[in-house]
């Protein structure tokens, strides 16, 4: 039988944020994460169909969904929404429990963080396709060594300005590759998969309550006399994901290790070693004018990083399970959802 959904707000000592809920308030907690430009909604069937022996909670980030859009501090890293988390589970009287974390694209970032924040408090971690433990852009290696000082090639400036005014106009249009339909539909999935019709009505509308605003999204930025000339702001989603500020190498040393699966899809083209959402390989391409060249500004090998810091994490006594889909894109609870949820609980019961 299908687990019903709740929705409703929780006021917490740092926001007021929107949750949806399933499952028994006794239940085994498990705390489910959203990446960029979108928010709990894209957990609808997860939510459904999860065990009523869990209590699933799904909020919606600061900026995202129906909570609070209060400013976002990049330089902190994603630690603003670790903070936020941590407020919202002590609002629900769940500090001292652990919880399983489930956190998808940057929302795996987020639980990494939350993790190297409260790692007595975590069971487990279910990263799926998460973001490189160094964010978008500006480095050059497995080890995230920047590519340059100022980590030009990062932050609120790369986010392209057609798709950041289709958000702002609420577009739920197939009229440009930037709408966010067609966004979602070509890169959140692999072609030619798409959700029902209804279902793909909602995320669209999920993804367009982003808050555009130099706070938000995509944030500030500054210029570089290096290329692309675009360099990390201070404020707002994106600058957050620079590795001039969001630096997640810690994760390996954390203790206690709580058990990872790591799930990610073959054909991601937005967290992968060559990512479409990344200027070196844009530039490789020939998609930026002005590439310097492979030996100058190499493309971010994202997937290298993150298993090089999975690699850090076994060494020092923790477990990691990887799990890769065929034929799947940025999404894989969507995209092979039968799958997806009977390797999360077997490995959440295990």
């Amino acid at each position: 039988m299908a687990t019903p959904i709740v929705s409703r707000f929780v006021e917490t000592d740092r926001l007021r944020t929107h949750i949806l809920t399933a499952g028994p308030e006794d239940g085994t907690p498990l705390l489910l994460i959203h990446g960029n430009v979108s928010s709990s909604a894209f957990f609808d069937e997860l939510l459904i169909r999860l065990p009523d022996t869990f209590r699933a909670i799904a909020p919606d980030l600061r900026g995202y969904g129906q909570s609070e859009a209060k400013p976002l501090d990049a330089t902190r890293g994603l630690r603003d929404f670790s903070d936020d988390l941590f407020a919202l589970m002590s609002a629900l009287g769940l500090a001292e429990t652990p919880v399983h974390l489930m956190g998808w694209s940057v929302g795996g970032g987020v639980a990494m963080q939350y993790a190297m924040d409260h790692a007595a408090q975590v069971a487990s971690l279910v990263l799926q396709a998460p973001v490189s433990p160094y964010g978008f852009g500006g480095t050059r290696d497995a080890a995230g060594t920047p590519t340059y000082a100022d980590y030009a090639a990062s932050g609120g400036g790369t986010a392209n300005p057609d798709f950041t005014q289709r958000l702002a106009n609420k577009d739920t249009s197939e009229e440009s590759d930037f709408s966010p339909r067609k966004v979602m539909n070509g890169f959140y999935f692999k072609p030619p998969f798409t959700v029902a019709k209804e279902r793909e009505d909602r995320f669209v509308d999920a993804m367009n309550t982003t808050v555009v605003a130099p706070e938000s999204y995509p944030g500030d930025l500054t210029m570089s006399p290096n290329w692309p000339t675009l360099a990390p702001g201070v404020k707002g989603m994106n600058n957050a994901l620079s590795p001039k500020y969001l630096n997640l190498r810690g994760f390996a040393d954390i203790s206690p290790k709580p058990p990872i699966l790591w799930a990610r899809g073959d054909s991601d083209l937005i967290v992968s070693d060559t990512s479409l959402f990344d200027f070196g390989f844009l530039g490789q391409l020939g998609a930026v004018p002005g590439w310097p060249g492979a030996e100058e500004f190499p493309p971010q090998p994202m997937i290298a990083q993150t298993k090089a810091v999975m690699d850090a994490y076994v060494a020092g006594g923790g477990s990691v399970t990887e799990s890769l889909y065929e034929n799947c894109g940025h999404s894989p609870h969507i995209e092979h959802p039968d799958r997806f949820l009977a390797e999360m609980m077997d490995f959440l019961n295990s």
